[in-house]
């Protein structure tokens, strides 16, 4: 596997690829990679004979009170994972080569609507930032398929909105989250878990089970939402959200809503590390 850090080297590679008439899958990651990592990357192989994973850690999404300084960064692991499951090219830029202008004076894409409710509430302009470093490594990398994570859903329907509304010639295929045998989703944060944290993690997960179990039997979503919010404080969570949203717009469901088309989601803070999932109603 071939390690690039700047735009020349990435241009190189990606030129010799595309001369040979050979299809390109990006994976786009901020390291510190997992087994759901591995399985994005495994179904990018699925659909393309070249694949390219990116890793960067992304400045411009992470909030003032956020944890970029302490994200974790592994990228002599994330080269030896990527290798070891025969990933073609590893671009592992800095911040110079994303923003050579600087983070603080960069261009930064807005997309509207989507980004303006649920994290985009407790977390503001982390969804510019999200668009902005995808648009540049759609733009920079030119895939044909780049390959993204159900975990995080609101940053999955804002790539899908990007992609649709600047027409860009790629397709975003969408992987379902890949989760510990208790349901707990897989996440670099997890590692930042004590020992009785990570055995409390998992009721996230059983909680959006029964949310969705409570709707499917008729209740209204208000009351299910109310007492999902509950059950997590009586375990000692804080959660910032627990609802129930029509899933590829994130608004509020009305009554006629079709089942299928719903989502549950959650974000909560269980001491100091805050957890985010959701559970599509189409999902078995």
């Amino acid at each position: 596997m071939q390690t690039v850090h700047d735009l020349a080297s990435l241009r190189a590679a990606l030129r010799a690829w595309r001369q040979q008439d050979q299809r390109i899958a990006l994976v786009p990651t901020m390291g510190s990679l997992h087994a759901g990592h591995y399985a994005l990357l495994r179904r990018a192989q699925q659909c393309a004979p070249r694949v390219v994973a990116s890793v960067f850690v992304n400045p411009t999404q992470f909030g003032p009170n956020e944890d970029y300084t302490r994200y974790p960064r592994t990228l002599a692991q994330d080269q030896a994972g990527l290798a070891a499951l025969d990933c073609d090219l590893l671009f592992a830029p800095t911040v110079e080569v994303m923003y050579p202008c600087g983070s603080e004076d960069a261009l930064s894409i807005h997309v509207p609507g989507i980004t303006e409710v649920l994290e985009g509430v407790h977390r503001p302009g982390h969804f510019d930032g999200v668009a902005t470093v995808v648009a540049k490594l759609f733009a920079m990398v030119q895939p044909d398929y780049a390959v993204f994570g159900e975990k995080d859903w609101q940053q999955l329907q804002v790539v899908r909105r990007l992609q649709r509304d600047l027409g860009m010639a790629l397709e975003i295929i969408a992987l379902p989250t890949v989760r510990e045998a208790d349901g707990l989703a897989l996440s670099s944060r997890n590692q930042y878990l004590d020992a009785a944290q990570r055995a409390r993690a998992p009721l996230i997960h059983a909680t959006l089970l029964w949310m969705r179990s409570a709707a499917q039997q008729g209740h209204n979503h208000a009351v299910i939402e109310h007492a999902a919010a509950q059950r997590l404080q009586r375990a000692g969570f804080a959660p910032d959200y627990c609802v129930i949203r029509v899933a590829d717009t994130l608004r509020p469901a009305s009554g006629d809503a079709p089942f299928a088309q719903l989502i549950a989601l959650i974000a909560a803070r269980l001491g100091s590390m805050r957890l985010i999932d959701n559970l599509p109603f189409a999902a078995s």
